[in-house]
């Protein structure tokens, strides 16, 4: 049941860090690239996109 659960929250967590990439500002190939390398190393895409991945729509003052 653990693991069931681990993955699930996983899955979410994928979810949402590809629809902020597909929402962001960045390029079509960046958001492309961002979200193979999410589906494709679930967990060390997510990290990776936390500390480097493109923001959502937010503006910078």
């Amino acid at each position: 049941m653990e693991y069931g659960l681990l993955g699930l929250i996983i899955l979410v967590a994928d979810i949402y860090a590809i629809y902020q990439v597909f929402t962001s500002r960045a390029s079509g190939l960046a958001k492309i690239l961002w979200t193979v390398g999410i589906i494709v190393f679930p967990v060390v895409g997510f990290i990776v996109w936390l500390i480097a991945g493109p923001r959502g729509n937010r503006v910078s003052a």
